[in-house]
């Protein structure tokens, strides 16, 4: 874990390093720079709302590595994702909870005293994330970010009496909080036109999430042990991971649109002898500045998640969360968002966000629960 540690410092450090390099020494503006409004280093003879209407393109929220800042600019930024799952689904096809409990094997049936199958079915399960960060422009092509991020899960599930049949025992709510993975990243303008430009973004989560949350759960014989809680319920991969992006967004009049690629690559296994799978994703998105103070924004996307690879020994049962099998699959999920810059009053010359995301296509590896909406929330003060 040393090694891998200090290979992945060496390696961002080294990416960071040269992308600031590039930054540094493409400050010369080129023609066109100074018609950039998301790119303006020099505002001071601004109005203070204009400042910071202009400091960026407006567009959905929900997509990371967007904002390019002007040199010397601060902004912090507090950000909330909530989202819900529930029901039960292999691949593209809703099951119900008496076809699981009777006829999905359970992975650990070989382990003495676990039933052959499937004993305890999800109910629903949320997660609240609640990050707080900064993003600075040391040049007028590099911004700099940070974020800390605070987990919370909860996850209700239903226990089946005994190995077989399909007599409910009870229900059992477990819960799991505290610090998430820290991120550092930064942004490199590539090039940029009066229209719009692109934008590469490096980033490094550090493995600072626990992985060896416990609750106590409701077994098949009505016992109530202390266990380690299922891949879903930790606060973080426990490994370091790499997120890469490539943006490009441009407008005419009130409206902008643009496109995103990104990816997360796990760094490796973590101590507890697995990893998470790779994610990759594709993002599309169309907006339109309604008024000076508000646009309306909607969005496409498609992601890939993988499955666990290794597992924890730590985490066995009869239960769909216990199988790194059952983890990941194609997402597509469509967007509505809104971002507001209020022009008069407390919130002057701040900027908020909501975006609503509700998912159209889930093809899940294995059997899972299903994501049922997502909800993220911004608030961004520049300086």
């Amino acid at each position: 874990m040393i090694n891998r540690t200090f290979g992945a410092a060496l390696a961002c450090a080294g990416l960071l390093a040269t992308m600031a390099t590039m930054a540094t020494a493409q400050t010369m503006p080129q023609q066109g720079d100074d018609m950039m409004p998301q790119d303006m280093s020099d505002m001071n003879d601004m109005p203070h709302a204009g400042k910071h209407h202009q400091m960026h393109r407006h567009g959905p929220i929900g997509v990371p590595g967007r904002h390019q800042l002007p040199k010397g600019k601060l902004v912090l930024t507090y950000r909330y994702g909530g989202m819900e799952m529930s029901g039960i689904r292999q691949g593209t096809n809703d099951m119900d909870a008496n076809t699981l409990v009777t006829t999905v094997p359970n992975a650990f049936a070989a382990l003495p005293g676990q039933p052959p199958t499937i004993r305890v079915a999800p109910v629903n399960m949320s997660m609240d994330m609640h990050m707080l960060g900064a993003m600075y422009a040391p040049s007028k092509r590099l911004t700099l970010m940070g974020m800390l991020p605070y987990v919370e899960k909860s996850m209700t599930m239903r226990t089946y009496a005994g190995p077989v049949g399909t007599t409910v025992l009870g229900d059992n709510t477990t819960r799991s909080n505290g610090l998430g993975d820290i991120r550092l990243g930064a942004l490199l303008a590539l090039n940029k036109t009066p229209k719009g430009g692109a934008r590469l973004g490096l980033g490094l989560s550090l493995p600072t999430g626990s992985i060896t949350e416990t609750g106590q759960m409701l077994s098949p014989m009505n016992t109530r042990p202390t266990r380690r809680l299922a891949y879903s319920m930790q606060l973080g991969s426990g490994t370091f991971d790499l997120h890469p992006s490539l943006t490009y967004e441009t407008g005419r009049g009130a409206l902008n649109w643009g496109g995103q690629m990104r990816a997360i690559v796990r760094l490796g296994d973590n101590d507890e002898g697995y990893r998470l799978g790779h994610e990759a994703a594709l993002s599309g998105w169309l907006s339109y500045r309604a008024a000076p103070w508000i646009s309306y924004s909607g969005r496409a996307e498609y992601r890939h998640a993988g499955r666990i690879k290794g597992r924890d020994s730590n985490i066995a049962g009869p239960s769909l969360g216990a199988d790194p099998r059952n983890y990941g699959g194609d997402y597509v999920t469509l967007y509505a968002g809104a971002d507001l810059t209020p022009r008069r009053g407390p919130l002057k010359g701040q900027l908020l966000g909501v975006e609503l995301g509700v998912p159209v296509y889930q093809n899940l590896n294995g059997v899972q629960s299903k994501t049922d909406w997502s909800i993220a929330v911004a608030w961004r003060k520049p300086f």
